[in-house]
């Protein structure tokens, strides 16, 4: 199964998020992380979609999503071309046995403290999805209390904006 991100443009209308995401759901895709966010007009709204799934049955789900009347642009992201990021919040337990090996290894991935307290360490992290990965399977090795993180955002390289495409692509 092959994992695809697609971001959509859409109208900033009530119930939009919820027709596009019924068309992933009667097509029997898993999605894997979701991000909805205002972009530089107000009248439309940016929903990033991590799925898996096989190609022919994306191709079909694509051509759907295109019809939808509340759909502007859409585009699949090609990760040569693309530059993506998920941020995620950590809560850890703050105890004397693991402290110093918890800040050593959230050190180790960059990640930044913006919370400390005598109970819990909260860690911010911002990456890759193969990263943040990596750094939650390491925490777990202490105590995570909280774990919360976002979808993927992502950004074409390059002068292309996603107002210039066509639904109909």
């Amino acid at each position: 199964m092959k994992t695809y991100s697609i971001a959509i443009m859409v109208r900033n209308e009530f119930g939009v998020l919820n027709r596009v995401t019924s068309m992933f759901r009667r097509r029997q895709f898993n999605i894997t992380g979701l991000t909805v966010s205002e972009t530089e007009t107000e009248d439309l709204s940016r929903i990033t979609v991590q799925f898996e799934g096989e190609d022919r049955a994306k191709n079909q789900l694509v051509a759907q999503l295109a019809k939808l009347p509340d759909v502007i642009s859409w585009k699949e992201f090609d990760p040569e071309d693309s530059i993506s990021c998920e941020l995620l919040l950590i809560k850890m337990a703050n105890n004397d046995e693991t402290r110093s090996s918890v800040l050593d290894a959230a050190d180790a991935f960059h990640a930044k403290v913006v919370d400390y307290t005598r109970d819990s360490i909260i860690f911010r992290m911002a990456g890759q999805t193969r990263r943040i990965d990596n750094f939650i399977d390491l925490m777990r090795d202490y105590e995570i209390l909280e774990v919360c993180r976002t979808g993927v955002v992502s950004l074409e390289r390059g002068h292309e904006v996603m107002r210039r495409y066509v639904a109909s692509m």
